[in-house]
This record gives structure tokens, sequence and C-alpha cells, in this order.
């Protein structure tokens, strides 16, 4: 179950705001039940990308074996 302030990974690409699969997030808020997420996305840096609404089946909470990757923005 996410919750807020879970860090998550983006599940499906969103290239009207430059995320790719696999990206990293936080979740700043949850709407609707838990039905919908808002999530916060920055550069390693802290640097600001974006604060998107997504549902459920677009994120999934990071696994103890994920690796942070990076990629050439």
């Amino acid at each position: 179950m996410i919750q807020g302030l879970d860090i998550v990974i983006l599940l499906k690409n969103r290239p009207n705001e430059d995320l790719v699969k696999g990206d990293v997030g936080s979740v700043v808020f949850i709407d609707e039940g838990g039905k919908a997420f808002e999530v916060e996305f920055t550069t390693l840096a802290g640097d600001p990308l974006g604060v998107l609404t997504l549902a459920e089946d677009e994120i999934r909470p990071v696994s103890a074996r994920d690796v942070p990757h990076v990629r050439v923005a």
C-alpha cells in the first residue's frame, strides 16, 4: 500500500512532462481515498521536474532490489 512520503517508481513514460519509466518520485499527497497520488519528481540535485497526479497503476513502491540509474536529461 502506497502512503504519503513514500518513494515510488514511475511505470509509464510521460513524454509531455519529460519523465520516463523508471524515474523516481515522492508521494506528496493522496487523493480520492488512494485512487490518485500527487507525486513530485526531482533531479538528484533536488531541482524540481514537476508534480503529477498519477493513478495507482502508473506507479509502484520501491523494492529492496531496485538500483538507481542516471539518464542524460
